[in-house]
């Protein structure tokens, strides 16, 4: 089981978490919503949960729970800018469908 991210991803998320001044990484989660089922949550992390699992790459942890990790197994997380328009992008080979608006997914 992984998790990984390109390293434009690990760049953004570095420059996050050194203007917050805190945090050990990135969680990486999913919750139940939209059209599709299940979205994804991103959020920083200060302390780890027993039950977390920790991915490390270009120096950034990126935290996922157990119950989110069956949806994210294999996911790669990059941050892509278009135009105007800039955000992490998931890259998810578990995901079978997506809402037409791209706020939620099916597995």
């Amino acid at each position: 089981m992984a998790i990984t991210m390109t390293d434009a991803a690990a760049a953004r998320v570095s420059s996050f978490l050194a203007n917050r001044g805190k945090g050990i990484g990135l969680r990486l989660g999913v919750k139940t919503t939209g059209c599709s089922g299940l979205a994804y949550v991103l959020e920083f992390v200060d302390e780890l949960a027993e039950e977390d699992k920790v991915f490390e790459q270009h120096g950034v942890k990126v935290i996922v729970d157990a119950k989110s990790l069956i949806h994210l197994d294999g996911t790669e997380l990059d941050f892509v800018k278009e135009g105007l328009n800039e955000g992490f992008q998931f890259n998810n080979p578990n995901a079978k469908g997506e809402c037409g608006c791209g706020e939620s997914f099916s597995v």
